[in-house]
């Protein structure tokens, strides 16, 4: 156990400090290290007496120890008293992690955000090279973690996408359009970091391992958590405990495969898009690309200039008068039912009986959440893409708020989301707000559960919420500003233009008023006309 001085705010460590400076000067004790701060091998020298005293109350017990003991132990305890500050681990830095550990510190907690990777950015720092990556991402510990392709460009316009306090506008030299590149969100996770300082709580390329209870829970009991990392040119690994943890490692890194006869057996090509970059390595191919979503309908319409052919394989033929508009303009793009069956010597059967032979098969079939160093004992599991039980998609019941999940919804407008999320765990864990009781968090889940079933939705899209109501709601734990209007209709005005317009919807539209609006919010007022 370390003396709760850890986790004071500013002052009070001032004034603990200046005590312990104090003592040790009155038993000629060298205090400071290079720093001019407490060394703690020094406090170690107290730890065995001022633990044994925490466990006594103002009374005659006291007595016992030494003077200085008991001097350092009340002003501990005033430290301990007036600030609820926390030793807080954030895994990851994508726009989950970057916000979280903005949040957390201004709440005063004390913060170290883990990356394995060599910057900010998490999915938004591209990674070229995915040639040692298994192709199905059947790894239990992936070596890439970006799943972005060379070309890929945001299906968001940027007005939409900034935290609430830091708008993502044009910068000079850099990528002026709407819907940007994906380089130029991950300039933006930068600026972000670098403006309000967040590069000094990160320890770059470093893997967390492995994250464990330190200690068996009891529902409203201080619970601590072992983190074991590793740098990535170290040969051993550091384990460090904190008081809280917050996963922030995304979901869009571990691909979701379909199930498919003859999968196993195929001796072609296949792979997953999660390593797909660029399509020259597939000129003059046939391919099959499996799943008609965001990823597949991009990556098919990409493959329409260098293959020989496309097949985009979709549930359902009724598709949208955006990608059947696409598939008119293109002869060698075709529009395919379900796979039935692949087979050794190539041929892909579909289910209405056609087949084909087919080159490579590139599975646009999402992703799956993944926790491989997360040990909760079953407290919490990901069950056909269902991460529970979870209360407001966030807080596991049994281990709130000492664990913590952000960004695991889909399908919302994400950055001012995960925004609220930070606040409400740092305001937890430094003692502002509470969570209801572990009976109503879980009778809240059922509910949550049963409305989805209800609602005729599979269990692997329990996470995807698509519903602006459901963020205010969430805003209003913890009086956090509801989404604007302007930000709502911008986002319904782009859905529909890319369902008629699905090729050009990201260059060309029809929202000048709406736009006009944005910028005369608060969100964007402050920065003057001359940025727009």
């Amino acid at each position: 156990m370390l003396l709760p001085f850890y986790s004071a705010g500013k002052s009070l460590l001032l004034l603990f400090d200046h005590h312990v400076q104090h003592l040790c000067k009155r038993h000629g004790k060298n205090l400071l290290d290079h720093s001019g701060n407490v060394t703690r091998p020094w406090i170690y020298q107290f730890e065995s007496q001022s633990c044994q005293l925490s466990s006594f109350s103002k009374s005659e017990h006291h007595a016992q120890f030494s003077p200085d003991v008991q001097e350092i132990f009340l002003i501990s305890t005033m430290v301990s008293e007036r600030n609820l500050s926390k030793n807080v681990c954030i895994i990851g830095t994508g726009p989950s992690g970057l916000v979280a550990a903005r949040e957390l510190r201004n709440e005063g907690h004390n913060v170290v955000v883990f990356e394995q990777n060599h910057d900010v950015g998490g999915q938004w720092l591209y990674q070229p090279k995915v040639e040692h990556e298994d192709p199905l991402g059947r790894n239990n510990i992936l070596i890439v973690h970006s799943s972005i392709y060379a070309s890929l460009r945001l299906t968001s316009p940027r007005e939409i996408m900034g935290f609430t306090d830091f708008p993502f506008v044009v910068k000079k030299g850099r990528d002026p359009r709407r819907f940007p590149g994906h380089k130029e969100l991950l300039l933006y996770l930068q600026d972000f970091c670098e403006y309000f300082g967040l590069r000094e709580m990160i320890r770059f390329n470093t893997r967390v391992e492995y994250v464990g209870m330190l200690n068996y829970p009891e529902f409203g009991k201080d619970l601590r958590w072992i983190v074991k990392s590793k740098e990535k040119e170290a040969e051993e690994g550091v384990e460090e405990v904190f008081d809280a943890v917050v996963v922030a490692t995304g979901h869009y890194s571990q691909p979701r495969l379909p199930n498919i006869k003859g999968m196993d057996a195929w001796r072609r090509k296949q792979m997953h898009s999660h390593i797909y970059r660029v399509p020259e390595p597939f000129r003059n191919e046939v391919v099959v690309v499996v799943g008609n979503s965001l990823s597949g309908q991009d990556i098919g319409m990409e493959l329409v200039d260098v293959a020989k052919e496309i097949h985009l394989s979709a549930k359902s033929l009724d598709v949208s008068e955006g990608l059947s508009k696409v598939i008119s303009k293109h002869q060698n793009l075709h529009l395919c039912p379900q796979i039935d069956s692949l087979h050794e010597d190539g041929r892909v059967l579909f289910v209405d009986g056609t087949s084909i032979d087919a080159d490579t098969i590139i599975y646009c079939t999402g992703y799956s959440y993944s926790f491989p160093f997360l040990d909760t004992k079953g407290m919490v599991i990901v069950d056909d893409d269902r991460v529970g039980p979870l209360y407001e998609h966030t807080f596991p019941p049994s281990l709130a708020p000492s664990l913590s999940f952000v960004g695991i919804p889909r399908k919302l407008i994400g950055f001012p989301f995960f925004e609220s999320q930070a606040k409400w765990i740092a305001q937890l864990l430094s003692g502002k707000r509470t969570l209801p009781s572990w009976d109503e968090m879980m009778q809240s889940i059922k509910e949550f559960y049963r409305s989805r079933e209800i609602d005729g939705i599979p269990k692997h899209n329990t996470h995807d919420l698509a519903n602006f109501e459901y963020c205010d709601k969430y805003a209003d734990y913890i009086g956090f500003p509801h989404l604007e209007e302007w930000r709502k209709e911008l986002c319904l005005s782009v859905l529909r233009n890319a369902d008629k317009n699905l090729d050009t919807y990201r260059d060309s539209y029809d929202d000048s008023e709406m736009l006009q609006e944005a910028y005369q919010s608060p969100h964007f007022a402050h920065l003057g006309p001359e940025t727009f």
